[in-house]
């Protein structure tokens, strides 16, 4: 898989509720998270979920009529995770760095 997919993906706000709703429930049937996203209907988040299948970051288990969804912690969505990890991790040393507002703003001029 390739992790631009991933990011494609990612870049849809429906999909990043899809993901929060996982990240908060471990795994949950199609239809739950139906019910918790409300900005669109069952087809289209069925729809959003499939996106997030094929682009990896979360996989489908199935059990009878029911469709099971997890986040998919391996592959595309590791890469996506460890890029944000690198990119915060930088972001935060650059701040650690810097001189707080307060004491900034407190300088004679």
């Amino acid at each position: 898989m390739d992790s631009n997919m991933a990011f494609d993906a990612l870049a849809d706000p429906v999909r990043r509720e899809i993901l929060g709703v996982l990240a908060a429930e471990d795994e949950c049937s199609a239809g739950a998270i139906a019910e918790r996203i409300t900005s669109v209907g069952r087809t289209a988040v069925s729809t959003h979920l499939k996106v997030l299948r094929v682009a990896g970051l979360v996989s489908e288990r199935r059990d009878g009529r029911f469709r099971y969804y997890s986040i998919d912690s391996s592959g595309p969505a590791r890469d996506v995770l460890t890029l944000l990890h690198q990119v915060f991790r930088a972001g935060l040393q650059s701040v650690d760095g810097a001189v707080p507002y307060e004491q900034a703003q407190e300088r004679p001029a």
